[in-house]
């Protein structure tokens, strides 16, 4: 995305996602995901933070020092914290972060795998790297068959399982620590359903619209124990493969 072809897309884009995240639907997903994220987020400190997001800020809640929001172009910039640049070539020094969350993002653009490397670069060792993405197993993933739903921004791009998303994980050295599912509603009901989000979220059901992979450096896994090595288990999915970055490894990511 470096030419001026490629940026005209991406604020296009932005434009497109910030019209949905302001609208009835939008807001009601955003709300289920801000619900979803605070418990967590509350507990995590540290100097610096970003969100990779076309939405309202998620983690306000999160008591870090500095948070810095994400634009395409100076003139979609909301506040002087915006980092104004490409989402794959992030004008950020390695590791500076503590907090990373990229919000249904890797469902739109087309260097998506790019997006996640860089994301996982500028994350601190211990810090904590979140992604949001759209479920292709909930209400909305099975409604997208009919044309009227493809019209919508949410709609379209390439939906990804939270499995396929732990093995892109697996190449930039990070792990899924848990999978939270949120946006629980009947078809062709609002965005939130509060009955069923309670009832999805308690038992944490993969049939929300939405879902947040809480990652973590694979370095910080690793606890000694009696002498020994040892993995802690990840919340969801199996064990992850070897540890291998993007830049620096000729194997190709998975789709």
């Amino acid at each position: 995305m470096s030419n001026s072809r490629d940026a005209i897309a991406l604020a296009r884009l932005a434009r497109e996602g910030r019209r949905y995240w302001a609208g009835q639907a939008g807001q009601g997903i955003w709300a289920a995901e801000r619900a979803c994220i605070g418990p967590l987020c509350e507990r995590w400190f540290g100097p610096h933070a970003l969100e990779l997001s076309l939405a309202p800020v998620l983690t306000d809640m999160c008591p870090v020092q500095h948070a810095l929001r994400w634009a395409p172009t100076p003139e979609l910039a909301e506040s002087r914290s915006t980092l104004v640049c490409p989402p794959d070539q992030l004008a950020l020094p390695d590791g500076c972060l503590d907090l990373v969350v990229v919000h249904h993002l890797l469902e739109v653009l087309p260097s998506a795998h790019h997006v996640l490397q860089e994301a996982a670069r500028v994350t601190a060792d211990d810090g904590h790297l979140v992604l949001f993405g759209w479920s292709p197993y909930g209400t909305a993933g099975c409604s997208r068959v009919r044309p009227e739903w493809r019209r919508h921004f949410h709609g379209g791009g390439r939906w990804r399982s939270p499995a396929q998303l732990s093995d892109w994980l697996e190449f930039v050295d990070f792990e899924a620590q848990r999978v939270d599912y949120c946006g629980f509603r009947l078809p062709g009901g609002p965005g939130r359903n509060a009955m069923l989000e309670t009832l999805g979220r308690r038992y944490n059901l993969p049939l929300g619209d939405a879902y947040m992979i809480h990652a973590r450096r694979r370095s910080q896994l690793i606890q000694p124990q009696r002498g020994r090595l040892a993995f802690e288990r990840p919340v969801a999915g199996p064990a992850l493969g070897g540890i291998t970055r993007l830049g620096s490894s000729s194997r190709r990511a998975p789709d």
